[in-house]
């Protein structure tokens, strides 16, 4: 009885880390309105489309399925609607690390002429 016992506490304790990390996120969501330079983030296969907030320091992350709306603009400043998502990313010790903010069902409002560099 003991070791069965003392065989399940274990695999218990290997494997709540696990679980306290898959169930870290939580999603909040409203409509906004963003104006930012959209920009190419990461490398291939794993990059991201972003829009540079200007009157922030926050990085709205675009998700792939939008990624055709907004791909021909990098370096451009756009004002853009959304659904906003804020996912709040927890380590398995449950502290928060920090906010993903992602912008879903991307309306494309304003595209303001490209001066160049």
């Amino acid at each position: 009885m003991n070791k069965k016992l003392l065989f399940f506490t274990a695999i218990f304790l290997l494997l709540m880390p696990a679980l306290l990390f898959a169930w870290g996120g939580k999603e909040k969501a409203k409509t906004v309105q963003v104006t930012g330079i959209v920009a190419l983030v990461g490398n291939d296969p794993f990059s991201e489309i972003v829009i540079r907030d200007s009157e922030n320091d926050w990085s709205w992350y675009i998700p792939r399925e939008e990624r055709a709306k907004l791909i021909d603009l990098q370096h451009r400043t756009v004002t853009v609607e959304g659904k906003e998502v804020i996912t709040e990313m927890k380590s398995a010790s449950g502290f928060l690390t920090f906010m993903r903010r992602e912008l879903r069902n991307v309306r494309i409002i304003m595209i303001e002429e490209y001066s160049g560099p």
